[in-house]
């Protein structure tokens, strides 16, 4: 029994620590890094200097529309060093801004928040495609991702798109909004009087 244990305490020596990469995934606002939360902490935990990488992505990021979301994958070295991987912005803010509007349908099953042509999503889906992730993907699965990501939003895909039309539709649109932001406000105060 003895030389068992002895035998195993020998081999806990040679095996060296396993250490996991610390793999940090989070959207941060391209030219807008700065060392508070959420940043900061989330930084500041695995014992990175906040301020020389918030210079970094900013400088990175210089190029980019100043508040645009860019998904970032930073993995932090044992060294206290790090590999920062900038992808391009989600779909959903390219289909917002495609289609013209500030935010997508509360319920997309029922109701329609914009439209876009075919070739909107066939734009969107090649400039997703330069993402690491999606680099070997081929570019027909990309674009049913991106109509996947359009449906949840509540934006309807169509062949042909009238801008007159779509003009007219989005002025509608712009009351449903307000109605529905109206509705919201009032749940929030019977809420807080309950309270």
């Amino acid at each position: 029994m003895s030389k068992a244990g002895a035998k195993a305490r020998t081999l806990k020596k040679a095996v060296e620590k396993v250490v996991h990469g610390n793999l940090i995934r989070t959207n941060i606002p391209a030219g807008m890094a700065i060392a508070g939360p959420p940043l900061g902490p989330m930084l500041g935990q695995r014992g990175l200097n906040i301020a020389a990488f918030c210079k970094d992505f900013n400088a990175r990021t210089s190029h980019y529309i100043e508040g645009v979301p860019l998904p970032c994958r930073i993995n932090v070295k044992s060294d206290r060093s790090y590999e920062l991987v900038i992808h391009n912005p989600p779909s959903t803010f390219f289909l917002k801004q495609a289609a013209g509007i500030q935010r997508g349908a509360m319920s997309p099953g029922k109701e329609i928040s914009g439209k876009l042509t075919l070739k909107h999503i066939y734009e969107i889906a090649k400039i997703k495609q330069q993402d690491p992730p999606l680099v070997l993907t081929p570019l027909k699965q990309i674009c049913e991702l991106v109509i996947g990501a359009a449906h949840s939003c509540g934006i309807e895909i169509v062949k042909d798109l009238d801008p007159k039309e779509y003009g007219e539709f989005l002025e509608e649109r712009k009351s449903v909004i307000e109605e529905q932001l109206r509705e919201l406000q009032e749940k929030k105060e019977a809420k807080l009087l309950r309270k």
